[in-house]
């Protein structure tokens, strides 16, 4: 059985590319809503499963803030293997 709640009206590719069109090394969780187009705790829900599942990678920033990066879209951005 799948997850209860809502469908997501976004993919995980959809997200995962904004890390991959961002000049920006890191996004903050704002910045990844505004540009799919969902509330804020939406994509923090949707950003911290990416994170579980090991595509995406978080840090806290203050008491409340975080900042979120692609180690893939890191390593294809500087060509580092």
């Amino acid at each position: 059985m799948g997850d209860p709640g809502r469908k997501p009206t976004v993919s995980d590719e959809e997200i995962l590319y904004v890390f991959q069109q961002s000049s920006d090394p890191v996004l903050t969780t704002s910045e990844v809503a505004e540009e799919i187009g969902i509330g804020r705790r939406g994509a923090f829900d949707r950003l911290r499963k990416l994170t579980e599942d090991g595509s995406l990678e978080m840090k806290k920033i203050g008491e409340t803030g975080a900042v979120w990066w692609s180690p893939k879209a890191l390593r294809e951005q500087y060509s580092i293997k």
